[in-house]
């Protein structure tokens, strides 16, 4: 089972940019299924993006065009770059890693972080 832990988060104005790093322990990251999760306040945890070993992603309609997740194998590590902020982003941000692409984009299973707190105000 590998471990996650997510970082980069922060207080950031309407408009800006925060990159989110998530670090994954283990010797073969490059088969995990990797995801990006929020939850916002008083609302359900919901996917944002997910990415396959081989690099295929997806993203939610909500972040299309402004979030991109990347992944670099030899670092054991995901990226979501978040541009183009808004308050609505303000949420808990958490890292998900699964061998399986359908249990990460369900989000009912596989590795957890602890989460980041990303909080978009002026």
């Amino acid at each position: 089972q590998v471990h996650v832990v997510e970082s980069g988060g922060g207080l950031v104005q309407p408009g800006g940019s925060l990159r989110l790093s998530c670090a994954a322990s283990g010797s073969i990251f490059r088969l995990y299924a990797m995801g990006w999760y929020r939850q916002r306040p008083g609302m359900q945890r919901e996917l944002v993006a997910a990415i396959t070993g081989s690099g295929n992603t997806d993203h939610a309609d909500s972040v299309k065009g402004r979030f991109t997740i990347t992944r670099e194998n030899g670092k054991n590590t995901v990226y979501l770059q978040m541009n183009s902020l808004k308050p609505d982003d303000t949420a808990v941000y958490y890292c998900n890693a699964d061998l399986s692409y359908l249990t990460v984009v369900q989000g009912n299973g596989g590795s957890w972080g602890q989460g980041t707190q990303v909080t978009v105000s002026s």
